[in-house]
């Protein structure tokens, strides 16, 4: 009995005992969810962005291993573009020749308009010579037709002249079309961003559009979450939240509601609970602030997954486990 008696008071005590430490823990960290807010598990993501060659050929030079943060307009990639430069000589010398047989057809046009010239003074001066009894029809006949025959050749020298400049127009056409192709063999970051992907290596041959980077465009951080259809209606976009991630489960992040689904659509297969994946959701995107992700550049991994908390009345106070430094930095960017 004495026993009985010893063994149920040592269960009091680690009963006692296990409630004040959970209130110990409670009083230091207390998660509770206030009434007014949800949450919803979700994933860091990023905008992905690939780089790809325009023209098919074998890739000379890839700058940048993945994990490499680069900036836009930063050079990442290169195509071996020599029989396109190659090409490019011979279009350029093209242009060079059209350019010179316009040259030869303005001097034609001079010299067949000083001949047409001659030949309607000379024409008019057989005519004054006819009427006066000196010259013979013969005479004026033959100076007719050399007048026509110089209009002719002169009419011949313009339209050299347009060929020419038609000429000219086509192999400039073909020049700047080459020099575009070589200048797209050199691929810059169209954004800045961080490498998550290298996708070819030098000496590869790849097709149109081949892929050669994909970079995370870290300009466009957010956290995907589905939000349960009765309570999306609630949710603003531009609303404020917060985001908790695994690695800092201490730290909130500040967050806004960039976007919602306009269409509801079942929970996807990586939510865990067969009770979230039996209702119908909407997705929303919830937004990281650029300012603040820029500040800390080194430390944004995307596919981090995490809890995100949102207010069903803007009206509501944030807890205070909810208003991390990160907020307040945030706050004063």
């Amino acid at each position: 009995m004495r026993l009985r008696s010893f063994a149920l008071l040592i269960v009091g005590a680690a009963i006692v005992v296990g409630g004040g430490f959970a209130g110990y823990r409670y009083w230091l960290d207390p998660r509770d969810i206030p009434v007014g807010f949800i949450s919803a598990n979700g994933r860091i993501e990023a905008t992905e962005i690939d780089v790809a060659a325009k023209y098919g050929g074998r890739v000379a030079e890839v700058l940048y291993d993945e994990g490499a943060y680069v900036q836009a307009g930063q050079v990442v990639a290169r195509m071996d573009v020599t029989e396109a430069a190659a090409a490019l000589r011979a279009a350029q010398a093209q242009v060079t020749r059209a350019q010179e047989t316009k040259r030869q057809a303005n001097f034609l046009i001079d010299q067949r308009q000083g001949e047409l010239t001659f030949a309607d003074k000379e024409q008019q001066r057989t005519q004054a010579l006819f009427a006066k009894g000196f010259a013979t029809a013969q005479k004026v006949d033959q100076s007719r037709t050399i007048r026509s025959t110089a209009f002719a050749a002169l009419e011949a020298a313009r339209s050299s002249q347009a060929a020419a400049d038609a000429a000219i127009l086509a192999a400039e056409a073909e020049a700047d079309r080459l020099m575009r192709q070589v200048a797209d063999g050199t691929l810059a970051a169209p954004r800045a961003g961080r490498v998550l992907y290298r996708l070819a290596e030098p000496g590869e041959v790849i097709g149109t559009g081949g892929k050669i980077l994909t970079l995370l465009d870290l300009s466009d951080v957010y956290m995907t979450v589905f939000l349960p259809s009765a309570l999306a209606g609630k949710i603003a976009i531009g609303q404020e939240a917060r985001v908790i991630v695994d690695p800092l489960p201490d730290r909130a992040i500040p967050a806004s509601v960039a976007f919602i689904s306009t269409r509801a659509q079942f929970t996807p297969k990586q939510v865990e609970t067969q009770s979230e994946r039996d209702r119908m959701v909407f997705r929303a995107k919830l937004r990281v602030p650029n300012r603040l992700v820029e500040a800390h550049i080194d430390q944004v991994k995307t596919g981090v997954t995490g809890v995100a908390y949102l207010k069903e009345r803007v009206e509501l106070v944030w807890p205070n486990w909810l208003d991390s430094d990160l907020v307040k930095e945030a706050a004063r960017q």
